[in-house]
């Protein structure tokens, strides 16, 4: 079993800057992929960003030059920093760990373990 913690989520105006981390304990071995998703009020819940266990990553493109993921291995934590905010990246943001290699297009079915969200709120 893989428990996912997330923190960092903030009310932040346009512009700024927010880190989110992801702590995941219990048997990590399994997963190979770690990804963030975010679900906006009225939308689907869309991929944001992935790293594999060798440090590969990917990113949706609205997000790309923005934000970007990293992992700290002896921690057991993924980040998710954000620059640049805007308002539409105002969503509530979940950590999850899939078994198989990251691949795109993002499936939320395709990940097995979730944190609980954390909210990201950006005014204009």
């Amino acid at each position: 079993q893989v428990q996912l913690v997330e923190s960092g989520g903030a009310s932040v105006q346009a512009g700024g800057s927010l880190r989110l981390s992801c702590v995941a304990s219990g048997y990590t071995g399994s997963a190979n992929c770690m990804g963030w998703f975010r679900q906006g009020p009225g939308k689907e819940r869309e991929g944001v960003a992935t790293i594999d266990s060798d440090g590969s990553s990917d990113y949706t493109a609205s997000v790309k030059g923005r934000f970007t993921i990293a992992q700290d291995n002896a921690k057991n934590t993924v980040y998710l920093q954000m620059n640049s905010l805007k308002p539409e990246d105002t969503a509530m943001y979940y950590c999850a760990a899939a078994s198989h290699y990251c691949r795109w297009p993002l499936l939320p079915t395709d990940f097995r373990y979730w944190g609980q969200g954390t909210q990201v709120t950006v005014s204009s």
